[in-house]
């Protein structure tokens, strides 16, 4: 079973307004008599007081893998569920708070954690393990972090099963494909040399790829240098089998992010770390373009945990996990209005982006496209700002948005995932349908020849298009990766939820992973790539 998911439905709290977690944690009352924790009561035969019987209500709350903001609901409703329980491990936690506790501990990232890092993890995230819990189950829930996924990168593509066993295909110019060899793969491979290794995560630059391991080490072949550069001076050295990332060995990282002039990583504490911004501080802190040693990002984020990070071609957005509720900062290059904050100007330091506030939007899932960026909000709105070309925006033309707006015209799809490239725009509903804007270069918007109603597949769209060949599947899709660099054809993957993978677009490089023939060099409709996700 997945780890953020559960097949018991969450119970319902009625006319209760939905406020931050720290809110509703009121102070403490008389504690309980001590007791063992069991899960069966002592209570007269038909009697079942909740008092009489703390631990098979921690029982109950631990099995029914309940929401944070429930649990602090509970707190909020009754006295019984905000006292002191005198349980171990700590006696004065309440039951509820020993509930996120206990649902902490469940998480493959928490587990590892020596007391004092979980501790601080604690105070990090808000001094409550319920804030805490949000923190792990936002980082599993937006990264697809221990599911499967699929990575649409420049020329290449990376594929990762459930099970951690990564295949990758296409362009091998430079080793990006980590099978010992320059030469150009359609077919997907097997890593062989990661065997005995689960993969997590995966991320994918021009030339280059990123592996992340469940122990949080990162592997990383193709170019040997953290900034892309594609057609800059560094990354001369190949690596074409996958190598440690030493300077990276005490950092248990859970993400990365390839930009065109900088990676970043995410710790499992929520902590950034860039290289290779060059030296005129973009990040706030000084580099050189061959960096490799990993920089945390100064400023706002110093002290609070993110959950996700996501790169653009010369700026980063981050997630970030606030006891107030979710945020978005931004930082790097600010023109186009793509760090949200209503000028063009750049930010050296993490800035949060104001405008969700202002929109009632609680930020769940970030995507920076090169030139532009997008949000999906806890109650499936659509947000996108940034370089308006082609259409990317969604909002009916091409003009540049500097603060997040949301799409109007998807405002009867509850959204629950986005994609951007460039200058194309992804999103998934929660009913698994598809839907597609922007530049519909080398097919991969998936409209095939209605597009513009004349049979050009290649047509821009500028507002949200359902992917009607998607719909052909007959399954949930669950995710969509597409091509996010400017000096690559691109190309699309949608992954089901059973872990099929269908792509199109261009597959010139073998990036398809399908074969093509007769001098083709793209698909436009969706074709079933011969790996099985599961």
């Amino acid at each position: 079973m997945d780890a953020t998911t559960s097949g018991t439905p969450a119970i319902q709290y009625h006319n209760i307004p939905d406020q931050p977690i720290t809110a509703i944690i009121v102070a403490p009352v008389p504690t309980f008599q001590r007791n063992q924790r069991h899960c069966f009561g002592e209570s007269t035969p038909g009697e079942f007081p909740l008092a009489a019987s703390p631990s098979i209500v921690l029982h109950v709350l631990t099995a029914c893998n309940l929401d944070p903001q429930d649990l602090a609901k509970l707190e909020a409703t009754c006295s019984f569920f905000r006292q002191p329980a005198n349980f171990a491990p700590d006696y004065q936690l309440s039951i509820s708070e020993l509930a996120a506790l206990d649902m902490c501990q469940k998480r493959a990232i928490f587990k590892p954690m020596t007391e004092a890092e979980r501790q601080d993890l604690k105070q990090k995230c808000g001094g409550s393990w319920k804030l805490v819990l949000r923190f792990l189950l936002a980082g599993e829930a937006y990264c697809r972090r221990e599911n499967s996924q699929a990575i649409a990168g420049p020329g290449h593509s990376i594929a990762v099963t459930s099970k951690g066993v990564v295949y990758s295909f296409g362009s091998n110019s430079s080793g990006q494909l980590g099978h010992g060899t320059t030469e150009e793969e359609w077919r997907p491979r097997p890593i062989r040399s990661l065997q005995g290794i689960r993969i997590i995560q995966a991320a994918a630059g021009a030339g280059r790829t990123m592996l992340i391991s469940d122990a949080g080490q990162v592997y990383a072949f193709g170019k040997d240098s953290f900034g892309e550069a594609e057609y800059g001076v560094q990354g001369t050295k190949l690596v074409t089998s996958p190598q440690l990332v030493e300077s990276l060995k005490n950092i248990f990282v859970v993400q990365a992010a390839i930009g065109n002039f900088f990676t970043a990583v995410l710790s499992r504490e929520g902590r950034v770390y860039t290289f290779s911004w060059g030296n005129d501080a973009r990040l706030g802190h000084h580099t050189e373009p061959n960096d490799v040693e990993p920089h945390p990002l100064l400023g706002a984020l110093e002290n609070i945990p993110v959950v996700q990070i996501a790169a653009g071609y010369c700026y980063l957005l981050a997630l970030a996990c606030q006891p107030s509720g979710m945020a978005v900062y931004s930082v790097g290059c600010g023109l186009g209005g793509k760090l949200g904050h209503g000028s063009r100007t750049d930010e050296k330091h993490p800035r949060l982006i104001e405008q969700f506030q202002l929109l009632n939007l609680q930020p769940v899932v970030v995507a920076a496209g090169a030139w532009h960026a997008a949000v999906v909000g806890q109650d499936g709105r659509v947000c996108t700002w940034g370089w308006g070309r082609y259409g990317c925006l969604g909002h009916g033309n091409e003009e540049c948005e500097s603060v997040p707006k949301v799409v109007q015209a998807l405002n009867d799809v509850k959204a629950v995932h986005v994609a951007t490239g460039d200058y194309t725009t992804f999103v998934v509903s929660e009913d698994g349908d598809v839907y597609s804007f922007g530049c519909g270069e080398s097919a991969s918007l998936g409209h095939n020849a209605i597009a513009d109603g004349q049979g050009n597949r290649h047509a821009n769209v500028l507002t949200p298009q359902l992917v009607t060949s998607l719909k052909q599947v007959n399954e949930r899709v669950v995710q969509i990766s597409l091509t996010n660099s400017i000096y690559w054809n691109a190309h699309t993957f949608a992954l089901t939820e059973s872990g099929k993978l269908y792509a199109f677009g261009a597959g010139d490089k073998g990036q398809l992973g399908i074969e093509l023939v007769n001098n083709q060099t793209e698909r436009g409709n969706p074709e079933r790539v011969d790996i099985d996700l599961s």
